[in-house]
């Protein structure tokens, strides 16, 4: 269980390109892809509610 909250070594790959990517990015682009990574995420935290609930119980 201690590896839970680590990366894979193919996650910190994918995430050194999204921080040259972000890095890139001014204010106001910043700010409107983080809005859209946070809605993503609800979205995928909804989806897993769903599933638990709906197939798990």
């Amino acid at each position: 269980m201690n590896n839970v909250n680590k990366l894979t070594i193919e996650q910190e790959f994918k995430l050194a390109i999204y921080k040259q990517k972000i890095l890139k990015l001014n204010n106001k682009n910043s700010k409107k892809y983080l809005i859209e990574t946070l809605r993503q995420m609800m979205i995928k935290d909804n989806l897993i509610k769903y599933y638990i609930k709906n197939y798990i119980l």
